[in-house]
Protein backbone atom coordinates (compact mmCIF):
# COMPACT_ATOMS: atom_id res chain seq x y z
CA UNK A 1 0.00 0.00 0.00
CA UNK A 2 3.07 2.11 0.25
CA UNK A 3 3.10 4.72 -2.11
CA UNK A 4 5.76 8.27 -2.94
CA UNK A 5 5.62 10.72 0.22
CA UNK A 6 5.71 13.37 -2.91
CA UNK A 7 2.29 12.75 -3.73
CA UNK A 8 0.73 16.29 -3.94
CA UNK A 9 -1.95 17.46 -1.47
CA UNK A 10 -4.64 20.37 -0.87
CA UNK A 11 -5.41 22.11 2.01
CA UNK A 12 -9.23 20.62 1.38
CA UNK A 13 -7.48 16.96 2.48
CA UNK A 14 -5.96 18.23 5.27
CA UNK A 15 -8.59 19.95 6.67
CA UNK A 16 -10.84 16.97 6.78
CA UNK A 17 -8.21 14.78 8.46
CA UNK A 18 -7.82 17.87 11.17
CA UNK A 19 -11.18 18.35 12.02
CA UNK A 20 -12.12 14.68 12.57
CA UNK A 21 -9.39 14.51 14.61
CA UNK A 22 -10.81 17.33 16.93
CA UNK A 23 -14.07 15.64 16.42
CA UNK A 24 -14.07 12.67 16.82
CA UNK A 25 -16.89 11.35 15.33
CA UNK A 26 -17.91 11.14 11.48
CA UNK A 27 -21.59 13.09 12.26
CA UNK A 28 -19.69 16.17 14.32
CA UNK A 29 -17.02 16.72 11.85
CA UNK A 30 -19.65 16.62 8.87
CA UNK A 31 -21.71 19.08 10.76
CA UNK A 32 -18.83 21.58 11.78
CA UNK A 33 -17.83 21.13 7.70
CA UNK A 34 -21.32 21.68 6.43
CA UNK A 35 -21.26 18.36 4.61
CA UNK A 36 -22.30 14.92 4.53
CA UNK A 37 -20.89 12.55 7.41
CA UNK A 38 -20.17 10.17 4.28
CA UNK A 39 -18.60 12.84 2.41
CA UNK A 40 -15.80 13.31 5.57
CA UNK A 41 -15.56 9.39 6.06
CA UNK A 42 -14.73 9.15 1.78
CA UNK A 43 -12.16 12.23 2.31
CA UNK A 44 -9.92 10.74 4.66
CA UNK A 45 -10.27 7.45 3.46
CA UNK A 46 -9.19 9.00 -0.02
CA UNK A 47 -6.62 10.92 1.70
CA UNK A 48 -5.49 7.50 3.50
CA UNK A 49 -5.13 5.95 0.46
CA UNK A 50 -2.98 8.56 -1.06
CA UNK A 51 -0.82 9.00 1.47
CA UNK A 52 -0.44 5.04 2.04
CA UNK A 53 -1.20 5.01 5.92
CA UNK A 54 -3.81 4.36 8.01
CA UNK A 55 -4.57 7.59 9.78
CA UNK A 56 -7.76 6.43 12.27
CA UNK A 57 -9.00 3.27 13.52
CA UNK A 58 -12.92 3.06 12.74
CA UNK A 59 -14.60 1.84 16.29
CA UNK A 60 -18.11 1.78 16.54
CA UNK A 61 -18.82 4.97 17.94
CA UNK A 62 -15.70 7.02 17.38
CA UNK A 63 -13.00 7.68 15.02
CA UNK A 64 -9.41 7.49 16.76
CA UNK A 65 -6.09 8.59 15.63
CA UNK A 66 -3.58 6.12 14.92
CA UNK A 67 0.19 6.88 16.06
CA UNK A 68 0.69 7.27 12.06
CA UNK A 69 -2.22 10.10 12.54
CA UNK A 70 -0.79 11.40 15.76
CA UNK A 71 2.23 11.95 13.99
CA UNK A 72 0.87 14.25 11.42
CA UNK A 73 -1.50 15.92 13.53
CA UNK A 74 1.25 18.79 14.52
CA UNK A 75 2.00 19.48 10.81
CA UNK A 76 -1.92 19.70 9.72
CA UNK A 77 -2.30 22.24 12.73
CA UNK A 78 0.27 24.17 11.19
CA UNK A 79 -0.56 24.32 7.49
CA UNK A 80 -3.99 25.16 9.49
CA UNK A 81 -2.52 28.50 10.58
CA UNK A 82 -1.00 29.15 7.33
CA UNK A 83 -3.89 28.82 5.63
CA UNK A 84 -5.94 30.59 7.65
CA UNK A 85 -3.36 33.64 7.82
CA UNK A 86 -3.05 33.97 3.88
CA UNK A 87 -7.08 33.91 4.00
CA UNK A 88 -6.64 37.04 6.50
CA UNK A 89 -4.40 38.49 4.86
CA UNK A 90 -6.20 38.38 1.33
CA UNK A 91 -9.29 39.96 3.56
CA UNK A 92 -6.73 42.70 3.97
CA UNK A 93 -6.07 43.81 0.35
CA UNK A 94 -9.65 43.68 -0.57
CA UNK A 95 -11.60 46.98 -1.79
CA UNK A 96 -14.58 48.58 -0.91
CA UNK A 97 -16.31 46.23 -2.00
CA UNK A 98 -17.38 42.51 -1.18
CA UNK A 99 -18.57 40.63 2.28
CA UNK A 100 -18.00 41.57 6.00
CA UNK A 101 -18.87 39.38 9.31
CA UNK A 102 -19.86 40.77 12.18
CA UNK A 103 -20.34 38.72 15.59
CA UNK A 104 -22.82 39.87 18.30
CA UNK A 105 -24.80 38.83 21.62
CA UNK A 106 -28.39 37.59 19.64
CA UNK A 107 -30.61 39.90 21.18
CA UNK A 108 -27.84 43.49 20.62
CA UNK A 109 -27.49 41.75 16.86
CA UNK A 110 -31.47 41.49 16.24
CA UNK A 111 -32.80 45.08 18.46
CA UNK A 112 -30.02 46.70 18.61
CA UNK A 113 -27.63 46.32 15.55
CA UNK A 114 -29.99 45.66 12.66
CA UNK A 115 -32.22 48.57 12.76
CA UNK A 116 -29.21 51.03 13.19
CA UNK A 117 -27.32 49.64 10.19
CA UNK A 118 -30.70 49.51 8.13
CA UNK A 119 -30.63 53.35 8.77
CA UNK A 120 -26.82 53.79 7.76
CA UNK A 121 -27.56 51.71 4.63
CA UNK A 122 -26.59 54.31 2.21
CA UNK A 123 -23.26 54.52 3.72
CA UNK A 124 -22.21 50.62 2.98
CA UNK A 125 -23.19 50.46 -0.85
CA UNK A 126 -21.34 47.69 -2.49
CA UNK A 127 -21.17 46.19 0.93
CA UNK A 128 -22.70 42.69 2.28
CA UNK A 129 -22.85 42.34 5.94
CA UNK A 130 -23.35 39.13 7.75
CA UNK A 131 -24.40 39.74 10.72
CA UNK A 132 -24.10 36.67 13.37
CA UNK A 133 -26.23 36.88 16.62
CA UNK A 134 -24.58 34.31 18.85
CA UNK A 135 -23.94 33.56 22.25
CA UNK A 136 -20.34 32.49 22.13
CA UNK A 137 -17.25 34.13 20.83
CA UNK A 138 -16.55 34.17 17.47
CA UNK A 139 -12.61 33.17 16.76
CA UNK A 140 -11.58 35.81 14.64
CA UNK A 141 -8.48 33.67 14.03
CA UNK A 142 -10.26 30.82 12.10
CA UNK A 143 -12.19 33.94 10.08
CA UNK A 144 -15.58 32.61 11.69
CA UNK A 145 -15.48 36.74 11.67
CA UNK A 146 -14.14 39.98 10.54
CA UNK A 147 -15.45 42.00 13.57
CA UNK A 148 -17.04 40.82 17.06
CA UNK A 149 -18.93 43.02 19.41
CA UNK A 150 -18.41 41.58 22.98
CA UNK A 151 -19.16 42.01 26.41
CA UNK A 152 -16.21 42.06 27.92
CA UNK A 153 -12.20 42.94 27.16
CA UNK A 154 -10.78 40.04 24.73
CA UNK A 155 -8.05 38.19 25.61
CA UNK A 156 -6.60 36.48 23.14
CA UNK A 157 -3.11 37.52 22.07
CA UNK A 158 -2.44 39.51 19.09
CA UNK A 159 -6.39 41.04 18.46
CA UNK A 160 -6.78 44.71 18.13
CA UNK A 161 -9.49 45.86 20.29
CA UNK A 162 -11.35 49.25 20.97
CA UNK A 163 -13.69 49.78 23.92
CA UNK A 164 -16.88 51.69 22.82
CA UNK A 165 -18.79 51.85 26.34
CA UNK A 166 -20.70 50.05 28.81
CA UNK A 167 -24.54 48.33 28.54
CA UNK A 168 -26.33 49.45 31.93
CA UNK A 169 -29.11 46.90 33.49
CA UNK A 170 -31.88 48.00 35.29
CA UNK A 171 -34.91 45.59 37.06
CA UNK A 172 -38.03 45.61 34.62
CA UNK A 173 -41.18 43.92 35.06
CA UNK A 174 -44.46 44.72 33.86
CA UNK A 175 -47.28 47.21 35.35
CA UNK A 176 -49.21 45.12 37.65
CA UNK A 177 -45.85 43.80 39.30
CA UNK A 178 -45.77 47.73 41.00
CA UNK A 179 -48.92 47.13 42.78
CA UNK A 180 -48.03 43.85 44.11
CA UNK A 181 -46.04 43.49 47.53
CA UNK A 182 -41.91 42.50 47.35
CA UNK A 183 -42.74 39.27 49.35
CA UNK A 184 -45.11 38.41 46.39
CA UNK A 185 -42.59 38.99 43.58
CA UNK A 186 -41.12 36.17 40.71
CA UNK A 187 -38.28 36.15 38.77
CA UNK A 188 -37.30 35.80 34.92
CA UNK A 189 -33.92 34.39 34.51
CA UNK A 190 -31.12 32.79 33.30
CA UNK A 191 -31.14 29.15 33.58
CA UNK A 192 -27.64 26.79 34.84
CA UNK A 193 -25.72 27.56 31.67
CA UNK A 194 -25.76 30.93 32.14
CA UNK A 195 -26.15 31.43 35.81
CA UNK A 196 -22.73 33.13 36.54
CA UNK A 197 -23.13 36.11 34.37
CA UNK A 198 -22.89 39.23 36.79
CA UNK A 199 -26.58 40.37 36.02
CA UNK A 200 -28.18 37.26 36.91
CA UNK A 201 -25.55 37.03 40.09
CA UNK A 202 -27.35 40.09 41.22
CA UNK A 203 -30.90 38.89 40.47
CA UNK A 204 -29.95 35.69 42.30
CA UNK A 205 -28.93 38.28 45.40
CA UNK A 206 -32.36 40.06 45.57
CA UNK A 207 -34.53 37.31 44.88
CA UNK A 208 -33.12 36.21 48.01
CA UNK A 209 -34.92 32.44 47.54
CA UNK A 210 -38.21 34.28 46.05
CA UNK A 211 -39.42 31.78 43.19
CA UNK A 212 -38.46 32.11 39.79
CA UNK A 213 -41.68 31.21 37.69
CA UNK A 214 -38.85 30.80 34.56
CA UNK A 215 -35.50 30.06 33.48
CA UNK A 216 -33.54 30.58 30.28
CA UNK A 217 -30.68 30.81 28.52
CA UNK A 218 -31.70 33.73 25.64
CA UNK A 219 -32.35 37.11 26.39
CA UNK A 220 -35.41 37.84 23.97
CA UNK A 221 -37.30 35.10 25.57
CA UNK A 222 -36.39 36.61 29.43
CA UNK A 223 -37.49 39.57 27.88
CA UNK A 224 -40.87 38.32 26.32
CA UNK A 225 -42.26 36.45 29.47
CA UNK A 226 -41.18 39.65 31.20
CA UNK A 227 -43.25 41.72 28.93
CA UNK A 228 -46.15 39.01 29.56
CA UNK A 229 -45.95 39.64 33.74
CA UNK A 230 -44.06 36.55 34.26
CA UNK A 231 -42.03 37.95 36.37
CA UNK A 232 -39.59 40.81 37.02
CA UNK A 233 -35.75 40.74 35.10
CA UNK A 234 -32.61 42.25 35.13
CA UNK A 235 -33.05 43.42 31.40
CA UNK A 236 -30.59 45.58 29.76
CA UNK A 237 -31.36 49.35 29.05
CA UNK A 238 -30.94 49.66 25.67
CA UNK A 239 -33.98 46.46 25.31
CA UNK A 240 -36.04 47.67 28.20
CA UNK A 241 -36.14 51.40 28.70
CA UNK A 242 -38.32 52.10 25.51
CA UNK A 243 -40.70 49.26 26.02
CA UNK A 244 -43.94 50.67 27.21
CA UNK A 245 -45.28 47.53 28.59
CA UNK A 246 -42.33 47.24 30.98
CA UNK A 247 -41.70 49.25 34.41
CA UNK A 248 -38.42 50.15 35.62
CA UNK A 249 -37.98 49.33 39.55
CA UNK A 250 -35.38 51.74 40.68
CA UNK A 251 -36.02 51.18 44.58
CA UNK A 252 -33.36 48.19 43.30
CA UNK A 253 -30.52 49.77 41.46
CA UNK A 254 -29.44 47.25 39.67
CA UNK A 255 -25.19 47.90 39.89
CA UNK A 256 -24.07 45.77 36.60
CA UNK A 257 -22.73 47.48 33.76
CA UNK A 258 -20.59 45.34 31.35
CA UNK A 259 -18.14 46.35 29.18
CA UNK A 260 -18.82 47.20 25.32
CA UNK A 261 -16.04 46.17 22.90
CA UNK A 262 -15.06 45.79 19.21
CA UNK A 263 -12.30 42.82 18.75
CA UNK A 264 -10.76 42.62 14.89
CA UNK A 265 -7.83 40.67 13.50
CA UNK A 266 -5.12 42.94 12.47
CA UNK A 267 -4.32 41.02 9.74
CA UNK A 268 -8.30 41.82 8.38
CA UNK A 269 -8.25 45.42 10.14
CA UNK A 270 -6.02 46.46 6.71
CA UNK A 271 -9.23 45.69 4.31
CA UNK A 272 -10.76 49.22 3.42
CA UNK A 273 -14.56 47.27 3.83
CA UNK A 274 -13.58 45.93 7.26
CA UNK A 275 -12.45 49.01 8.74
CA UNK A 276 -15.49 51.28 7.21
CA UNK A 277 -17.83 48.51 8.93
CA UNK A 278 -15.79 48.59 12.10
CA UNK A 279 -16.13 52.46 11.86
CA UNK A 280 -19.75 52.33 11.27
CA UNK A 281 -20.62 50.17 14.34
CA UNK A 282 -18.44 51.81 16.71
CA UNK A 283 -19.99 55.11 15.44
CA UNK A 284 -22.96 53.55 16.36
CA UNK A 285 -22.50 51.99 19.83
CA UNK A 286 -20.77 55.42 20.94
CA UNK A 287 -23.66 57.46 19.54
CA UNK A 288 -26.47 55.31 21.72
CA UNK A 289 -24.16 55.33 25.00
CA UNK A 290 -26.80 57.18 27.23
CA UNK A 291 -29.27 54.52 25.91
CA UNK A 292 -26.76 51.93 26.47
CA UNK A 293 -25.26 52.95 30.14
Amino acid sequence: MQKSTETSLGWDDVRYFLELARQGKLTATARVLGVEHSTVARRVSALEAQLGLRLFDRLPKSWVLTSEGEGLLGYARRIEEEALAFSRAGAGYGALRGTVRVSAPPVFTSAFLAPRLALARERWPGISIELIGEPRQANLYRREADLAVRLSRPHEEGLAARRLGQMGYALYGATPWVSKPEAAWEFVGYDELLRETPQQRWLEQLAAGRPFSMRTNDLATMWMACRGGLGLAALPHFLARGDDTLVRFDQHPCPVNREVWLAVHPDVRRSPRVKMVADLVAELILGEEALLA
